[in-house]
């Protein structure tokens, strides 16, 4: 059996890129982003500025915003809406150069250590630079949108605290930035320095559930809409929002735990015949050498594609749960 050593070289530039990326986020901004138990990001930029609210207000915001603001670029629309929910602190340009140079890093190594042709080190090199950075950030995403999504609850809990012991409802949200952990505490303290700066707190709370992309984070700034168009209890109304809240959560997690197994099946269905071709052409990459002159070879390919794409869309309308 013979292993054809490109493939394996392929494998191992992609993993290799994925480190190097991580690795360069982590020398550039790993002080910066880095976060604990006791203290935020905006906190500690807050004791490094002695308190200037207004720079370290500024400087979130243009975070916040520049991903969004460059979606009409070609390439990097695809990229932008998952580089805004992860908070990505690389700036479009620098995700933009980031691929460029990853690319050129894969095509380098694959001159070096490979006989591919031209347009084939091209193609590789491009799907390696630009899939290995999609793949790092829409990790990132993920991981912020499940801790946010895990912090929400609790948030609403200390604010109903803070307003039945007579805290006004900005003072509970000034609190919640203090006393949360990232990522939510600096985006609630984003929304704490804007209303000390005059915007209303219910467009503040609308805007952040718009860029975040979260369901009950939504349900937060009409809650909170509504009851300063027509008044009312709000600490009972953010009590049931949060027992909602909670509820939801555990029922998103009943619901995926029950459909892990159906969503692994799918996979694993949908990825066997591919593994299994690559597998082959690796073993024997003169396999299908007998059959490709055979006229029917390309519309049976096209066809096995066509089903591939059925499966796909079958397994997820599968374990596609409505909740």
């Amino acid at each position: 059996m013979t292993v054809n050593p490109d493939t394996i070289i392929y494998v191992v530039i992609f993993v290799g890129v994925l480190a190097l990326v991580e690795g360069i986020y982590l020398v550039m901004f790993g002080k910066s982003i880095s976060s604990n138990k006791k203290v935020n990001r905006r906190l500690e930029m807050l004791d490094k500025t002695n308190g200037n609210r207004e720079e370290v207000l500024e400087v979130l915001r243009k975070e916040m915003q520049q991903h969004m603001t460059a979606q009409r670029v070609p390439l990097y629309s695809l990229l932008a809406d998952k580089a805004q929910k992860a908070a990505i602190a690389f700036s479009p340009k620098q995700l933009i150069l980031l691929m460029a140079g990853l690319s050129f890093v894969g095509f380098s190594v694959l001159t070096i250590m490979t006989q591919t042709s031209l347009p084939l080190r091209v193609m590789m090199s491009t799907v390696i630079g630009v899939g290995a950075i999609y793949f790092w950030v829409n990790q990132k995403a993920k991981k912020r949108m499940s801790l946010i999504e895990e912090q929400l609850p609790d948030a609403v809990e200390l604010m109903v605290r803070s307003l039945r012991v007579g805290h006004p409802f900005s003072s509970a949200i000034q609190i919640v930035s203090r006393e949360v952990a990232d990522p939510l505490g600096s985006e609630f303290g984003v929304i704490a320095d804007e209303n000390a700066y005059g915007r209303d707190m219910g467009e503040a709370l609308k805007d952040l559930a718009e860029r975040i992309g979260l369901q009950d984070l939504r349900f937060l700034a009409v809650a909170v809409t509504i009851q300063q168009q027509s008044g009312g209890n709000l600490a009972e109304i953010l009590a049931g929002l949060a027992n909602v809240i909670r509820a939801r959560f555990r029922l998103f997690r009943r619901v995926k735990a029950i459909t892990a197994e159906a969503q692994w099946s799918g996979m694993f269905l949908s990825a066997f015949p591919i593994v299994a071709l690559v597998a082959i052409n690796v073993m024997d990459p003169h396999y299908y050498d007998e059959v490709m002159d055979h006229p029917f070879f390309i519309p049976a390919c096209f066809a096995v594609a066509a089903f591939l794409g059925v499966n796909l869309i079958v397994m997820r309308k599968l374990v596609d749960i409505k909740v």
